[in-house]
């Protein structure tokens, strides 16, 4: 699975209130969401998001509580994956389980301004600054987490597995 986009860079700490903010949480539709994402530090955010492009921050990304809707924004943007020098344990988790892709690379994080373009080989554990021309290996997802992503997310995985076993 390859990804390519455009960078939206943030800083460290930015925790699931600044992602999506308490108020917004009587929803779980995508568009909506999305139009509140990170708008507290980047007003309509959702309207400087081209599809498929890729959030890259510091330290810490997605602490504060457990709520999946801050993945959900994220995604319902456009954004396809998100790179982080580290992220909240909850916030991996709930990420993966609405099909986000992301990625643990302080190299990436520090070496990787708004604007650059990246390529990023989720099988093989490669992400390419297009734009300054490096490359940085991370750890490779394994199979069973690119299938979660590649049929967005756990609940769509686990509906295909569980037809699949049942023919």
């Amino acid at each position: 699975m390859i990804i390519k986009g455009r960078v939206h860079k943030l800083g460290d700490n930015i925790d699931t209130d600044v992602i999506i903010p308490a108020r917004y949480l009587v929803t779980t539709d995508l568009k909506e969401l999305s139009y509140h994402c990170l708008e507290g530090i980047i007003p309509e955010f959702h309207k400087k998001v081209s599809l498929g492009d890729i959030i890259v921050a510091g330290e810490n990304f997605g602490c504060g509580s457990s709520r999946e809707h801050a993945p959900l924004a994220i995604k319902g943007c456009g954004i396809s994956a998100v790179i982080a020098a580290s992220f909240a344990r909850i916030f991996l988790r709930n990420s993966i389980n609405v099909g986000l892709p992301v990625i643990v690379s302080p190299q990436i994080s520090s070496s990787t301004e708004e604007g650059d373009w990246l390529e990023i080989d989720l099988e093989k554990g490669v992400v390419v600054n297009l734009t300054k021309n490096f490359t940085v290996y991370v750890e490779p997802f394994p199979e069973f987490l690119r299938e979660i992503i590649s049929c967005g997310g756990l609940i769509e995985w686990y509906k295909k597995k569980f037809k699949k076993d049942k023919l």
